[in-house]
């Protein structure tokens, strides 16, 4: 491998990894769209956050002045496994999150919880890569209504 295809290499394994660390995050929106999101993603069948993705979350909400957003927590699940489990899981991966939005002091009153468990899903279930995208919550912050 010659000396531009190894600093080609560097620059994606550099940029997957801020992807990674970060979640997916920072829309934009555009009308009826939510100003941020931030994704936390689950190993098949867990709920649990690893300090990474604590972090990365921390991080999303210091640059946010808090009483000016409703906090939305939208759980998903992959298809593995039947429906009543994936809706248990998706209420587990919910209650995880907003456990670390309460320890980063964040009112309770502002955070409101969707469980959609294995309906909805964003990416395709068929393959490896669409399950696990899919298994992830997506906490979304909304400007407060006028």
């Amino acid at each position: 491998m010659n000396r531009m295809h190894l600093i080609a290499f560097g620059f994606f394994f550099i940029g997957l990894f801020q992807q990674v660390a970060r979640g997916q995050n920072s829309e934009i929106p555009g009308e009826n769209q939510p100003y941020l999101i931030q994704s936390i993603y689950f190993g098949g069948g867990s709920y649990y956050i690893d300090d990474d993705q604590k972090s990365a979350l921390y991080l999303f909400l210091s640059g946010v002045i808090l009483e000016n957003y409703e906090i939305h927590i939208h759980s998903h699940t992959d298809n593995i496994g039947g429906i009543e489990y994936n809706e248990w899981l998706s209420k587990m991966r919910s209650e995880a999150v907003r456990d670390v939005l309460l320890d980063h002091l964040v009112p309770e009153n502002i955070i409101f919880i969707r469980d959609h468990g294995l309906f909805d899903p964003q990416f395709n279930n068929e393959s490896w890569e669409g399950r696990r995208r899919n298994r992830r919550v997506d906490v979304v912050l909304w400007p407060k209504p006028a």
